[in-house]
């Protein structure tokens, strides 16, 4: 074997090995992001929704004590500052429950049918333009699919992409070392974004959110549950508040 050929022996196995290492770490990205959603639709169902509705009530305490006191800008400013924050409340809970509900369960055949698409159909195993783009699109159908579950959809995808259009076949030497030493360049560009990608979403406020609770439901805690009793006690203090503050206004 001459040289050449066994530095592009031994590039296409360093290639394989990072093609593999982009898999796992695109798996380990969208696993994520899909936990941290199946948290934040549990987190609103069980609290969210009871913050939004307490933002409610103030507002609308705050508009009636305005409403008391018309010349008192600080009341004024306040109602205002509570209506904003009941407004945002509004908006959040509206957008979370727009969104499509992440899947229960993430299964070890749906985690295999998303790497095999990622390692088959990845934009970084292509080098034309037009094949990246082409793959960048596939790829987000498949991240799509992923995140709602549904694991036939990423199986057909990979059905319809058929053999890989990228392979090598029949080209000399010297070519095949260029194109596998791009490829290479490639798959570690986009193992450095995945690596930060997920530092970034592990260091979010919903992610350690995410932990704390479920490290304290491992030791048999229910910190959801109690967070909302106590929210419940808070609404029904806020509807008696509610209705004195209207009194004061018809008097």
């Amino acid at each position: 074997m001459l040289p050449e050929e066994r530095e592009l022996s031994r590039l296409e196995r360093e290639q394989l090995q990072l093609a593999d290492q982009v898999a796992t770490a695109e798996l380990e990205c969208e696993t994520t992001k899909t936990e941290i959603a199946q948290f934040q639709r549990r987190y609103y169902e069980t609290v969210g929704r009871l913050f939004a509705e307490i933002d409610d009530f103030d507002a609308q305490i705050a508009d009636a004590l305005a409403g008391h006191a018309p010349g008192d800008r600080a009341a004024q400013a306040r109602a205002e500052a509570a209506q904003e924050k009941a407004r945002q409340s509004a908006e959040e809970a509206g957008l979370i429950e727009e969104q499509a509900a992440p899947p229960l369960v993430i299964t070890p055949e749906l985690k295999q049918a998303y790497r095999q698409a990622a390692k088959l159909m990845h934009p970084d195993r292509a080098i034309t333009k037009q094949e990246i783009e082409r793959r960048t699109r596939l790829m987000a159908q498949v991240n799509l699919a992923y995140q709602s579950g549904d694991q036939q959809a990423i199986e057909r995808l990979v059905l319809e992409f058929g053999q890989d259009p990228e392979a090598i076949s029949g080209e000399d030497v010297a070519s095949r070392l260029v194109k596998v030493i791009r490829r290479i360049a490639q798959l570690r560009r986009r193992l450095g974004e995945l690596h930060e990608e997920l530092e970034e979403l592990e260091q979010s406020e919903l992610f350690q959110l995410k932990i704390t609770v479920e490290e304290s439901e491992l030791l048999g805690g229910d910190p959801l549950g109690d967070l909302a009793q106590q929210l419940l006690q808070q609404l029904s203090e806020r509807k008696i508040q509610l209705e004195m503050a209207k009194e004061l206004l018809i008097d």
